[in-house]
């Protein structure tokens, strides 16, 4: 049984940052999932062809059962529209204008019942970014999308050279909330399960299958001058096999310096409640759920971090 809740991702970035590309390879590797993605207008979200299978007004059909719907200015009527529609989806991906404000959006969507929002995820131009931060007509719009941001995918990283990366690196913590994770990319290559999430159903919470997946994923090689994805990025799958202080589990997962960038997972605190837990970045949702929508599934924990930042299983030692 599952808690109802439809996960709803945030994906925001100033014009050409690179959300239209992301959006592609995810729908590439739904890896199963019934993703809905939404857009103010569909000019601003070019579907690749091969993926299109319908049209139905405001909706396409698109391979492997996902959707994507353009709402216009009405967000919420879209959106009550597609968590009525049979089957549901697993997953909705709300892309923003390039030119909108992502938390506002976020706010809208909160307004809705059946939907968790799971966070906010900035594409970053890492050729342009400093530049147009500083732009006297839409440098205000940047800082606050940076601001904004639960996750930074800092795109485009082939353009820069070594010495503009590392300066690009140093600058960003000035321009975000602490604790913000940045993923570097390329063509916005990045594992699918940092924005999708780890399950497509969540009767049963993260398994070892989606952990196997992720590690295949990442295993891939990336275009030059990135290491290869497997050297940036490290998988987890923790299991809790006794209750734990919610707290302390949330506090390790938050330090700046753990370099978590992605986790989801079942746990039971000590006086039994059960949970959801949900993290996108700095971003983290501890849902208690009710006797009757609880998975029957183990808990456990599945955590992608960093490589050379996080530690395999110090989230753990303290509890």
């Amino acid at each position: 049984m599952t808690t109802g809740l439809t996960p709803t991702l945030i994906v925001g970035g100033y014009l050409g940052a690179g959300k239209t590309t992301l959006v592609n390879h995810l729908l590439r590797h739904a890896g199963g999932r019934r993703i809905a993605v939404m857009v103010n207008d569909f000019g601003e979200l070019t579907i690749d062809a091969d993926l299109i299978e319908g049209a139905d007004g405001s909706v396409l059909a698109l391979a492997g059962g996902c959707v994507c719907c353009s709402f216009g200015s009405d967000l919420i009527g879209a959106l009550q529209d597609m968590l009525q529609r049979q089957p549901p989806p697993d997953l909705i991906l709300i892309e923003t204008s390039g030119v909108a404000l992502p938390a506002a959006v976020a706010r809208s969507a909160r307004l809705l019942p059946g939907l968790c929002i799971e966070g906010i995820v900035l594409m970053l131009d890492a050729e342009t970014v400093r530049q147009r931060s500083a732009d006297p007509y839409v440098g205000d719009l940047v800082r606050q999308q940076l601001l904004d941001a639960d996750l930074l995918i800092l795109n485009k990283t082939e353009l820069c050279s070594p010495t503009a990366l590392a300066e690009l690196n140093a600058w960003l913590p000035t321009m975000t909330t602490p604790g913000t994770p940045v993923v570097p990319a390329n063509q916005a290559r990045v594992p699918p399960e940092l924005v999708l999430g780890f399950h497509a159903g969540l009767s049963t919470g993260p398994d070892t299958t989606t952990g196997d997946a992720l590690a295949r994923w990442v295993a891939q090689p990336i275009a030059q001058p990135l290491a290869p994805a497997s050297d940036r990025f490290v998988n987890e799958l923790l299991a809790l096999s006794a209750p734990l202080d919610p707290q302390a589990l949330l506090q390790g997962l938050s330090d700046p310096t753990a370099g978590i960038v992605r986790a989801k997972g079942w746990l039971t605190d000590l006086a039994g409640q059960r949970y959801l837990l949900q993290q996108v970045g700095r971003r983290i949702e501890l849902l208690p759920l009710a006797p009757d929508v609880a998975p029957s599934g183990p808990d456990r924990l599945l955590v992608i971090g960093l490589v050379g930042i996080y530690r395999p299983g110090h989230l753990l030692l303290n509890q």
